[in-house]
């Protein structure tokens, strides 16, 4: 088999021909089309790896956000904690407060019921024993109980205080008036001379008695001169012990 040299040369300029046409016109853009993809991959990663960086970044600080807020709740409520449990120390303070006033109106209160009572009580009792004395005195009262008292009216007016004597001197000297004496029972005149003088000796004046029966003086006497009274009787004494009864403690 001879080699024709013409016909080789040709197919090598041909295959080279062909060499440059596919370099030329399908190998250079296939590469720049692989260069642009290879560059768009690339931006799609530098850009997934932007967004990644980013996300990460933004789950860090939703994280860090979420682990303050977290924080701040737990600090909200110890501190909404704390304010109820004082406001409950605070109501309860308020609540103990106003129970003890309560108490303590209670008891004062009840103090004044059981002192209304027993005032009630003693009043009842004075009363009682005031009837009883009167009773007894009414059926114990007589000329012998009747001098005794006189006796005793005797002894009082010479115990009067010397201010007391100057006020009725002065009234008797301004407005004179005779002296009335009631007496339970009658006086006879040797007691009725006595108190006489014994009124003009206090007075330093003469003095003029009217003489007076009175039952409900019970024994005793009572003297009326001008405007001064002086009580030595049984009903007087009966009335101050039942008024008594009636005074507070």
């Amino acid at each position: 088999m001879e080699l024709n040299w013409s016909t080789f040369l040709l197919e090598i300029l041909n295959f080279l021909v062909l060499l440059w046409i596919l370099k030329r016109f399908l190998y250079r853009p296939v590469l720049d089309t692989i260069a642009k993809r290879r560059a768009g991959i690339e931006q799609t990663l530098a850009n997934a790896q932007t967004i990644r960086t980013g996300a990460e970044a933004m789950q860090s600080q939703y994280e860090t956000r979420l682990n303050q807020w977290n924080e701040e709740r737990e600090a909200a409520r110890l501190t909404l904690r704390q304010e109820i449990a004082e406001e409950r120390e605070r109501q309860l303070a308020a609540l103990e407060d106003e129970l003890e006033r309560e108490r303590e109106k209670a008891r004062v209160l009840d103090g004044k019921l059981r002192a209304d009572a027993l005032r009630k009580y003693q009043e009842a009792s004075l009363e009682l024993g005031a009837r009883f004395v009167a009773r007894l005195l009414s059926e114990l009262s007589g000329p012998d109980l009747e001098i005794r008292l006189f006796d005793l009216a005797l002894g009082q007016l010479d115990s009067l205080p010397e201010a007391r004597l100057n006020a009725i001197r002065l009234a008797c000297e301004e407005t004179p008036e005779q002296a009335e004496v009631a007496t339970a029972y009658p006086l006879d005149a040797k007691h009725q001379q006595r108190l006489a003088e014994k009124l003009g000796r206090l007075l330093g004046m003469p003095v003029t008695c009217r003489f007076v029966e009175d039952s409900q003086l019970l024994a005793g006497l009572c003297i009326t001169l001008g405007p001064w009274i002086f009580h030595a009787n049984l009903q007087e004494e009966l009335k101050s012990f039942a008024a008594a009864a009636h005074e507070p403690n």
